[in-house]
């Protein structure tokens, strides 16, 4: 039987993964500054790579499961056109820096993707995780301040739905 402090935790659990979306990060705020291992183990703090030019930032629940690999296929077939707006782009997940390799290399991403095992980046941006899964969202800034952002956000229209918002915004 399960103790009552392991029950506590998993509806704490399902209680953040419910969340409202009112707790993410709002628009107008500034790129937190939470430093991460990339899918090379590199540390990455997006503050410093987002401070200037757009930057995409998106959140998938797992890597390699058929609606993450949707979302990050979107991105990585629409890249170029992404960098000839000048956005950079960056996955994100609590996946370990093995598994982020290994998604990025069997799907021929041009992008890094982040190891965040600990939530702490999911935690700065507010996204809802819970059971190893982070909630599929994502945030696109300006010079390092939020002008977008998508909580419910498509597998195979993420791409489209980034450049529509950097396109607005530039129009």
């Amino acid at each position: 039987m399960a103790s009552e402090s392991t029950v506590s935790r998993i509806l704490d659990g399902i209680g953040r993964w419910f969340s409202s979306a009112g707790e993410a990060l709002p628009l107008g705020a500034r790129i937190p500054s939470v430093t991460v291992p990339d899918d090379s183990g590199t540390a990455v703090n997006l503050s410093g790579m987002g401070a200037t030019g757009w930057l995409l930032v998106y959140f998938y629940p797992r890597a390699d499961t058929p609606g993450c690999t949707k979302q990050a296929c979107s991105l990585r077939d629409s890249y170029a056109d992404l960098l000839d707006l000048g956005a950079h782009v960056y996955g994100a997940s609590l996946d370990s820096v093995e598994r982020q390799k290994e998604f990025r290399a069997k799907h021929h991403l041009p992008f890094p993707l982040l190891a965040d095992t600990e939530a702490e980046l999911a935690e700065a941006f507010g996204v809802p995780h819970s059971f190893g899964f982070t909630r599929r969202q994502a945030f696109l800034f300006k010079d390092g301040v939020l002008v977008w952002r998508d909580l419910s956000a498509a597998t195979e229209q993420q791409a489209a739905d980034a450049l529509s918002a950097i396109r607005s915004a530039n129009a």
